[in-house]
């Protein structure tokens, strides 16, 4: 599966009940299972983010539908991004002539 780290950014509406953040944290996990994804590991972080997500999904659709929906609910902004593991970026390079 793919590699995504998703910058998230609470809110006014998600400031407000920040105290419920881990709970969402949980239900946004079990929601990434059934839609095909797994949340490798979320951190809670000081500047600009306020949390940072790292998503594994078996494709760019099915992590844009996560993310989409995770923002629909209203308490965050997302701004996804793929990543490359090592091994995967050694292939990309072997490409370049």
């Amino acid at each position: 599966m793919a590699m995504y780290v998703s910058l998230l950014q609470f809110t006014e509406q998600g400031i407000r009940s920040v105290k419920d953040t881990t709970k969402r944290a949980a239900a946004a996990t079990t929601e990434a299972e059934k839609m095909g994804l797994k949340v490798r590991d979320s951190f809670w972080t000081l500047g600009p983010y306020d949390v940072v997500l790292l998503l594994e999904a078996p494709d760019d659709q099915s992590v844009t539908a996560f993310t989409l929906k995770l923002g629909s609910l209203g308490n965050v902004k997302t701004q996804t991004m793929r990543a490359f593991r090592s091994e995967e970026m050694e292939g990309i390079l072997a490409k370049i002539k």
